[in-house]
């Protein structure tokens, strides 16, 4: 089962090598890790997905993140309420048939055209986690030259 988690950590050098570390080293792969300044410039929040199949493994997992110096709070959201998003760019060629379901995906999602030449659509797409993969579903029946994703961020209610 996959969990979010959510490190805010002391924003300085090294810290977020020692955390992909901590997970390696135990052979816990990370499937989404974003990091970014919080608005304390001092500090950044980590939202880190992980699978762990077990109560055990992530007990583990978020108790050796508590033990890292440079981890100040470790927020578990697997039974907590909360929003999440990711982050998508593609660009889509605008072969035969593919602009129409493109407008047809524009209006049923969370889909914005950035730019837009003769040849191609450039889209950024910001979901949570089901309608994204609901939108990559739909993806499958056009041609998509490029696509681009950024990790899970997550926060509270």
């Amino acid at each position: 089962m996959k969990h979010t988690i959510q490190a805010l950590v002391e924003n300085k050098f090294g810290v977020l090598a020692r955390v992909a570390s901590l997970f390696s080293a135990r052979g816990y792969n990370i499937s989404s890790l974003a990091v970014g300044e919080t608005q304390d410039p001092s500090m950044s929040c980590m939202t880190i997905v992980v699978n762990a199949e077990d109560e055990r493994m992530l007990k583990q997992i978020k108790n050796q993140l508590r033990k890292l110096i440079d981890v100040i709070t470790v927020i578990d959201f697997t039974r907590k309420r909360y929003i999440d998003r990711e982050l998508i760019l593609c660009r889509i060629d605008k072969g035969e048939g593919q602009a129409d379901v493109i407008k047809k995906l524009i209006k049923q999602f969370s889909i914005k055209i950035i730019e837009e030449d003769k040849e191609y659509f450039f889209l950024e797409i910001c979901a949570d986690t089901h309608q994204i993969k609901e939108i990559l579903k739909e993806f499958k029946k056009i041609e998509i030259k490029e696509l681009v994703r950024a990790g899970k961020i997550a926060i509270g209610k």
